[in-house]
Parts: structure tokens; C-alpha cells; sequence
């Protein structure tokens, strides 16, 4: 996948420059240096952006559970039980394939308690496991949610819509970051009393499509659930960028 990133913006102009390198001695110091000859220089360096709006075709959920419990075994296996009510759910009443489903977090680790009579100590443990779901129905994320909550899921973060295949941009967004460079180019030659000549060379910087957050925010409660509206989504849009930095003759 092509990284689409943001260099800083420059713009340089080089006027008519003339080096003449006086020959050296042929020993200076150790070794030996010889005259450089510089070819005068007359372009002028700037760098275009192309900015192209995209509807996102697939959106990341994280989904998962935490429990506690007073020994370590019990809140792993809390957690467990649910979690496999939430596999049953994705799999097999929404469809979700299983190479759509991964592990992104797991761990058991203890809660601790302080007092001044016996200083830290175990409260209990907490055990966490969280799914990264992908899933490309997104009019249904709410309802993907809403249902995943009442499955069990108690740690429901945040949301992230993405454009799975950014390189079929890639095409439109060179144009527009080339035509944004001619037309600075041409504004700095302006200015400066020349005119512009050819490009002579040209390099592309690129970047992974954004990621647009969205916030899940559900009562955890079943009762409180139950009372709530169903959860709306909205993913709205992307942008996806690409910079070229291009050298122009200046005449």
C-alpha cells in the first residue's frame, strides 16, 4: 500500500549562480581535492498537493469484554464465556467471516488497593479480551453495536472508517497535486519577471488514506439498553492527499 504523506510545503528559488572554482593545491592536508566546477542554476522547486473526497467502504469496530473476578482463572474464564456468546453473534447471526475477525487485545493482570494499615495490595483481577472486527455494511454499525452490547460487550471502543483500496484515487489526486504545482510555479516565475519552462523532474510523496473516528456511546446496563434509542452511525467522509515536489527551468 502507498504512504501518502504530507512533506513540509517549500518553495525555493535559485537566481543565477556562478562558481568558478580556483584550482586547488594538489595536497591539502591528507589526501587531495580537485576544483569543483558548478553549472549555473536558474529553476525554481515547489511542491503540489492533490486532495481527493472519499466515501469510506469499510469501517474497524473494536469489541470486547472485561470482568473481574477475585482470582485471575475465574476472570479469565468470565471473560471467556462471553466472548463466545459475542463469536456465536458475529459469525453467525451477522455473517461476519472469520478472517474479519481478530484478536487485538488480551491480557489478565491484577487490581491493586491501598491503604496505610497494609499498603498495596490485590484487590482482584481484571481480565480483557478485544476483537478487531472488520465490516463493510456500515448503515448497520449501530445495529452491529447495539446487538454486540447486549451479547455482553462492555468494552466497545472507538470506531474507524477507512478506504479499503486507496490506490483507485491515486490517479485523480496526481492531477490535481501536478496542476497545483504548474500553477504555483507559474506565480513565482510571474513575480520574479521570468518565465517558466519544462519540468525536469518531479517526485511523488504519498500516504495510507486517513482514518475518520467515530465515538460509540451506549448505557452498559440491560435496562438502560432497553430504553435507548438504536445507535446511529455516520462515517460522512475521507480525504486522501498526495504531494509532489517538482523542479521547473526558470527562463
Amino acid at each position: 500500500m502507498k504512504m501518502w504523506m504530507k512533506p513540509l510545503g517549500s518553495v525555493l528559488i535559485a537566481g543565477s549562480l556562478l562558481v568558478g572554482g580556483a584550482a586547488l593545491p594538489a595536497s591539502f592536508g591528507i589526501g587531495q581535492a580537485q576544483a569543483a566546477e558548478v553549472v549555473p542554476m536558474n529553476v525554481i522547486n515547489v511542491t503540489g498537493k492533490g486532495e481527493v473526497k472519499v466515501t469510506p467502504d469499510v469501517a474497524y469496530l473494536y469489541v470486547g469484554v472485561e470482568s473481574n473476578a477475585t482470582t485471575a482463572a475465574a476472570a479469565q474464564k468470565k471473560t471467556a464465556a462471553v466472548m463466545s456468546k459475542l463469536n456465536t453473534l458475529l459469525k453467525t447471526d451477522w455473517k461476519i467471516a472469520a478472517k474479519d475477525i481478530e484478536t487485538e487485545q488480551f491480557y489478565v493482570s491484577p487490581n491493586y488497593t491501598y491503604s496505610e494499615n497494609n499498603g498495596q495490595t490485590v484487590k482482584d483481577y481484571g481480565s480483557t479480551h478485544v476483537l478487531k472486527v472488520t465490516y463493510r455494511d456500515l448503515d448497520k454499525i449501530g445495529q452491529l453495536l447495539d446487538a454486540a452490547s447486549e451479547a455482553g460487550a462492555n468494552r466497545i471502543q472507538n470506531i474507524s472508517f477507512a478506504s479499503e483500496n486507496p490506490d483507485q484515487y491515486e490517479e485523480e489526486a496526481i492531477a490535481k497535486a501536478i496542476a497545483s504545482a504548474n500553477k504555483k510555479a507559474a506565480a513565482i516565475a510571474k513575480a520574479a519577471g521570468r518565465t517558466l519552462g519544462a519540468a525536469t523532474s518531479i517526485s511523488l510523496d504519498n500516504a495510507d488514506a486517513p482514518i475518520v473516528y467515530a465515538q460509540y456511546d451506549r448505557a452498559e446496563s440491560a435496562s438502560m439498553a432497553a430504553e435507548a434509542p438504536a445507535t446511529s452511525i455516520n462515517p460522512g467522509q475521507i480525504t486522501i492527499n498526495t504531494f509532489v515536489t517538482v523542479q521547473y527551468e526558470m527562463k
